[in-house]
This record gives structure tokens, C-alpha cells and sequence, in this order.
């Protein structure tokens, strides 16, 4: 983001009805953009359940017809959900996902929406973003899975987050989201991972195999281990890094989206995460080692003239991988005891759950964990 100095800061909007003609002026103007804004259409996009989207189509005209600064034709708005209360409860989720757009995404090379604007309150419970509208890019499907195009393409894209912070000393300089896990938490994660997996079960009824139920009550039990395992590999971690949250381009890219939880862990953790929940087990038991094959064929074009020896070898990032699968159980059994259940959600838990639990019982990952 390009901001004039003489251009003041505008009001956090955390209404779509404050994204007027006037708002948006102000803040494209103090984005770098030397416009006016005539008319905003708003539509809304997404499913609304960690905050509010909306696509905008703005009509009006340029004062810099010089390239930089010309009016982009449309726009996203991602606003804070209209429930107060859940505002109170997911801030810091707020609060990690504008920082991501401020200061980690100008430090990597995955594609994400471009940022336009992104204003937080001192108490996270109002924000404001403005991203580039990634159209005619189409939202991957969690259930539908995808191909072995895209399962690669997705992992290219996914090592350029990793790539660029790998084992970077300064991420301990990023406070809040970025915190390095300590063995308390950890522990607190898997007791609460424990605590929600019949609550899981009693939720998605017959969906769920007794057996894969009996898999996740094992795995809350090898959180702790999971979490603090293998600290000599780390970087910026996305967190949920699933078709969902990925923006597949006609061209073949990839762009991600969804930044609530970025973190930092162990590499693994992400690329797991991706091959695990996006196929049926006789696709990705096919494709697996060719993605993970092309995340370390872009991985390694951000390690330059480092030492050989800090250099990760593929037989290092597809054991990583094997040890990372414990990310899948975790972040479903903790997001559907955290989320609202709607049909969709639950059926995309069930089938995710089947996907992951296939995945770790080929790969004997609590074996690996310990």
C-alpha cells in the first residue's frame, strides 16, 4: 500500500453501509489511488462466519490517468461479522489477519490479494480491509476435492510462504500470532482437543467411523508431542491452508486467502494439512509425492547460497510431511467446536475427518510423533 502523506487516515468501516462513495474516495485516495468514487455497488460474497465479505463495484473517475493510480473497477471488503459478541470472541483473529496484510505479506512470495487498506481498532473488534477482487479466479471446493493440477499448483504457491522465512530469526520480533508455542500451551491445546473430540462425535453422528473417532481421540493425546516436535525447522505457517481458502486462476496459479491464523511451525505442518484434507485416499495416495516433489522444487529457489547443510533435502520435507498430518485433526476437531454447525460445515468435517484419518493411519504418523 502507497499512502500520500497529506491524505488523512480514513474511519474504520465495520458496516457495509459506510462503504459510501465519499468512504470510499478517502480511502482510495489515501491507498495512492488519485480518484472519485461516483457509486459503490455492494454484494455480498462468502459464507460470513469469521467476519463479513463483500464485493464492490465502483463506478466514478480517474485524476491520475497515469497507471498507478486508475480506479480499480471492483474490489473486496472484508468487514468484522455483525454479531457483536462473536466480535469480542475471534478479535484476535481480527487483529492477526490485518497484521498479516500490514507487515508479513509484503515478506513473501505466495500470491495473495493484493491490500488496499487495512485499518484495525486498539481493541480488535472493528477492522476494515480492501482487496484486490481476485475474479475470475474460482474458490476451490472442500468437498468436490481437486485434481492433481491443482493439488501441486496449490503446494508451488504454499512454498512460496514458507520459503522466503524459513528458520528467519526475526519472526520472534512479530509478537501476538507469531509467538513461538511453548510447552504449556501445548499441552492446553491438546486437553482441549481431547475434551471437544466427543463433542465431535455426539455432532457428526453416524458421518464419523467409530474407528476414525478412536483415531482423533488418539491423536489429541500426541497434540502436545505434535506441537512442540521438530523446532529446528520453522516458518510463517498459514494454519489453514485447504481448498477452501485457495483462489484457483484460470492460468493455473494459485492465490490463498483466509489469514486469521498465521502462525509460525514446523513447515510440514501446511503441506500435511493441503494433501490430506483435498483428495479421496486413492487420489492422493497417487499424487502425493508429486506435490510434495514440486513444493520443494519452488522451496528450494529461496534458499540462494545458504550453507548445503541448512538446505532440506526432499527426503526431510516428505518426512516432515508424514509428521505434519497431525495439523488435520487438530484444526478440525478445534473448528468444529469453535464454529456454528451448518449442513455444509458438517458434511465438509466429515469428509475432511475420513480424508485425514486415511492419510495418518498410511503414513503411521502417531508412530513418528511419539
Amino acid at each position: 500500500m502507497s499512502k500520500k502523506a497529506a491524505v488523512p487516515e480514513p474511519e474504520i468501516v465495520d458496516d457495509p453501509s459506510g462503504l459510501t462513495p465519499d468512504w470510499m474516495t478517502a480511502a482510495l485516495r489515501y491507498a495512492g489511488h488519485d480518484v472519485t468514487v461516483r457509486s459503490v455497488g455492494i454484494e455480498p460474497i462468502g459464507t460470513g462466519q469469521m467476519g463479513s465479505s463483500f464485493r464492490l463495484t465502483l463506478d466514478g473517475h480517474d485524476d491520475d490517468r497515469q497507471g498507478s493510480g486508475a480506479l480499480p473497477r471492483t474490489l473486496v471488503a472484508k468487514l468484522p461479522t455483525a454479531d457483536l459478541d462473536a466480535r469480542v470472541a475471534i478479535a484476535s483473529s481480527h487483529r492477526t489477519e490485518v497484521s498479516f496484510y500490514q507487515d508479513i505479506a509484503p515478506t513473501i512470495a505466495a500470491r495473495t490479494p493484493r491490500c488496499e487498506l487495512a485499518l484495525i481498532s486498539d481493541d480488535s473488534t472493528r477492522f476494515t480491509l480492501l482487496l484486490e477482487d481476485l475474479t475470475p479466479a474460482q474458490q476451490g471446493d472442500q468437498l468436490a476435492g481437486c485434481d492433481a493440477g491443482e493439488l501441486v499448483a496449490a503446494a508451488r504457491n504454499l512454498a512460496g510462504l514458507h520459503g522466503p522465512r524459513w528458520c528467519d530469526p526475526t519472526l520472534v520480533a512479530h509478537r501476538g500470532p507469531l509467538d513461538p508455542i511453548d510447552e504449556a500451551t501445548a499441552a492446553f491445546l491438546g486437553a482441549v482437543m481431547a475434551g471437544a473430540v466427543g463433542p465431535f462425535a455426539e455432532r457428526l453422528g453416524d458421518a464419523v467411523t467409530a474407528d476414525d473417532i478412536a483415531l482423533l481421540t488418539d491423536c489429541a493425546a500426541a497434540t502436545p508431542s505434535f506441537l512442540m516436535g521438530r523446532p529446528d525447522r520453522f516458518t510463517l505457517l498459514h494454519g489453514d491452508y485447504r481448498l477452501d481458502n485457495l483462489m484457483f486462476h484460470p492460468d493455473g496459479s494459485v492465490a490463498a486467502v483466509d489469514w486469521q491464523t498465521v502462525g509460525v511451525g514446523l513447515p510440514g505442518r501446511d503441506l500435511a494439512y493441503l494433501i490430506a484434507t483435498s483428495m479421496e485416499p486413492d487420489d492422493r495416495r497417487a499424487v502425493e509425492r508429486q506435490a510434495v516433489a514440486a513444493y520443494c522444487e519452488r522451496l528450494l529457489e529461496f534458499f540462494g547460497d545458504r550453507p548445503t547443510d541448512t538446505v532440506p533435502d526432499e527426503a526431510t520435507i516428505f518426512e516432515d510431511f508424514r509428521f505434519g498430518l497431525l495439523q488435520g485433526p487438530l484444526i478440525i476437531v478445534l473448528g468444529a467446536a469453535f464454529g456454528r454447525s451448518t449442513p455444509r460445515g458438517d458434511a465438509m468435517f466429515a469428509t475432511m475427518t475420513a480424508r485425514v484419518c486415511s492419510a495418518l493411519r498410511d503414513h503411521d504418523t502417531l508412530t513418528i510423533v511419539g
